[in-house]
């Protein structure tokens, strides 16, 4: 099967995505330690994080960290910083 050019072979961008709204925001609306190892483990899944992994990542912690508490968002701020998300 042929791969859609918008969606890199492997990416798991859609899974983060609708795990993001099913699990984290539709649940409580924060994102705590096992749901953003759980989004790393969505975006490792293929053994490396891409740039439509990193936009959707991007998005989805933005919004997390509009409701995160001060140990989260360091959480966030090293998870940013150790896969190069904006």
């Amino acid at each position: 099967m042929e791969q859609d050019d918008k969606r890199p072979a492997g990416s798991g961008w859609n899974a983060m995505m609708q795990y993001a709204f099913l699990r984290v925001f539709a649940n409580d609306g924060r994102l705590d330690r096992e749901e953003l190892a759980m989004l790393e483990r969505l975006a490792l899944a293929d053994g490396a994080v891409d740039e439509r992994e990193r936009r959707t990542l991007s998005t989805i912690l933005a919004r997390a960290e509009a409701t995160a508490t001060p140990d989260m968002l360091a959480s966030i701020a090293e998870f940013r910083q150790r896969y190069a998300i904006p």
